[in-house]
This record gives C-alpha cells, structure tokens and sequence, in this order.
C-alpha cells in the first residue's frame, strides 16, 4: 500500500530544532549597549535610591550626622498617629481623585469640540479658528510651576487682586476682600483649580494627536447611524484613544499626589486649617526643620507605595473597561 503524502508521517512530526546563533562581536555589543549598559544605569539611578530611602525609613538617622539606630517599623507607626501627616495624606488623595478626573473630562471635551466638533453637514473637522483655540490652551503649560503659582497668587490677593476686583466690578461686593486662599473653604477648590487650569490644555493637545489618528470613515459612519455628538464622542473617541486617556490619568495622578509646587507657591504653610497641606512640604519641614531624616524617608515611601497603588488602580480599571467593550464587539 503506498502511503498517502498528505498523511504525517514519524519523522514529519518530530519538530525540528532551532539553530541557535552564535555569539559574535556584534551580538555580545548590542546586548552590552541596549540591554545591560541602560539596566545598570536604571538600577543606580532609579532602584538604589528607593532602597536607601526604604532603609533610612527603619532608621533614627537625623541626616547630617553618620550615625544611625535601626528602629524598625516604629516611623511609620508615628506616621498613623501624627494627624498632620494623615491630613495632608488625606489632602493628596482628595487631589488624586479630583485633579486627573477634571483634567482629563476638560480636555477631552476640547479635543473633541477642536477636532470633529464642527458642522454636522459635510466633511467631519472641527471648530472653525481651531488651531487659534489650540496654541490658546496649550500656552499656560509653557509657564513654569512655580511662576503659575506666584501669578495665582497674585490674582487671588484679597485686597489687589484681580478676582475679586473683577467680582466686585460686576456688582457681587461680597467678594470684597475675600481671602480666597485663606478660607478653608475655597483654598483647596482654589488650589486645584490652578493645578487644572496649567495643564488641560497640555493634555488637550494629546489627545487632538490621538484623535487625528482616528479614521474619518468611522465619524462619518456614526453620522450616518444617527448618532449624535455625545454618543460619539463616548462610543468612537473615547474607546479607541482609551490608552492616550489612560496615560493622562496616571500623569496627572502622580502630579496630584506631589503637587508640591503649586502648594507651596500659594500657600507655603499649608493653608488655614492645613487644608492644602500635602505630603512634600510635610516631609520638607521634617527633613530639613525637624533633622528627622528617617521619619522624612518613611513619609517619602508612603508617597512611593500611594503613587504605585493610585497607578494599579487606572490599569485595572482600563483593563476591566476594555474587557468589556471587547466582549460587546463579540
């Protein structure tokens, strides 16, 4: 009987092993530049430093002295019961919740309006005068931090400031002198509203990037299914340039639990009430006021630990999301 060709055969099965390539000069160089050289860099100048800092949080070190008792776990124990370092924690989740959410829904919204927020009729574009609109919003983010903050401050003066002349050019005269940062009721919103106002238009221009990567025929597709502006923002934009949102998120998140500057260029004390206290001045007046290196190392570590969780949170939720949008596709 002749064997059918097409029926596999013992020695057709076996697979076949892969030559490996030799190591040559060439090979063992382009390991050592692009691999082991930036691996060795990422490792003294990243993780080490995080070691160390971990290490001196167990410590009593002062910081200006060699000598040094390990202590353990006893700093971060002060940690839970110093109520001021618990406020300004509680500060910096209270920004990471607020800052990236209304950063990201503003400048998403511009995005949109500048690239397919025009007519209704025709070719999809966007406003007319865009790129006025767009050179416009980026140009806060071309400030310095800290020259942003000192304007704000400024601006929110109770007795010179603008605001409030402003205010009570139009007639609301309760806003005479009104102490804007000040007041514990308006120093974070005033804060965070200067945080957000330096960095929608930054992140506008992103996702204008990502968006332009969408293809026309999808709007137009839309349109024609009827879908109006906000359901196609929600149902074509948003998903596909959903990693470009991702990364805003988790930008303006680990901005929100520093924020260092800004505070410290509005109000340098930490507001009335500390209400605008956030973890770096905190651990700032420890270090360096305080010579309690060790605590300020445990607090840094905090901030470490809170910005990789605040991280893992974004991804989980975008990954959820997406999951979810890909079994509706199915």
């Amino acid at each position: 009987m002749i064997e059918s060709p097409l029926v596999p055969t013992a020695d057709t099965e076996k697979p076949r092993k892969k030559a490996r390539q030799p190591w040559t000069f060439d090979r063992i160089s382009f390991v050592l530049v692009f691999l082991v050289l930036p691996l060795a860099l990422f490792s003294v100048f990243v993780v080490w430093p995080f070691v160390q800092a971990f290490w001196y949080s167990l410590t009593d070190w002062s910081g200006f002295t060699p000598d040094m008792n390990f202590v353990g776990l006893e700093n971060y124990q002060k940690l839970l019961d110093d109520d001021i370092f618990m406020t300004s924690l509680r500060n910096n989740i209270f920004l990471a919740i607020v800052v990236p959410f209304v950063t990201v829904v503003l400048a998403f919204a511009l995005a949109t309006m500048i690239t397919v927020g025009g007519s209704a009729h025709g070719a999809t574009r966007g406003l007319k005068g865009s790129s006025f609109y767009r050179v416009i919003s980026f140009f806060p983010y071309t400030i310095p931090a800290i020259v942003i903050g000192l304007i704000w401050l400024q601006m929110f003066d109770p007795s010179n400031g603008l605001l409030n002349g402003v205010l009570t050019g139009i007639g609301l005269d309760g806003f005479e002198s009104y102490p804007w940062l000040g007041d514990t009721r308006t120093a974070m919103p005033a804060s965070m509203f200067v945080i957000i106002w330096g960095f929608v238009g930054f992140y506008m221009v992103l996702f204008v990037a990502a968006i332009k990567s969408v293809p026309g025929e999808l709007y137009d597709a839309a349109r024609i299914d009827g879908a109006g502006r906000l359901r196609t923002a929600f149902s074509v934009t948003l998903p596909l340039i959903r990693d470009n949102v991702q990364t805003a998120y988790i930008y303006l998140g680990i901005l929100a639990l520093d924020a260092f500057v800004y505070m410290a260029a509005l109000n340098p004390g930490g507001g009335p009430e500390n209400s605008t206290l956030v973890m770096p001045q905190r651990l700032l007046i420890t270090a360096f006021e305080k010579g309690q290196f060790g605590l300020a190392s445990a607090m840094g570590v905090v901030m470490a630990v809170a910005t990789l969780v605040f991280a893992a949170i974004v991804f989980t939720v975008n990954r959820l999301l997406g999951g979810r949008q890909e079994g509706v596709r199915r």
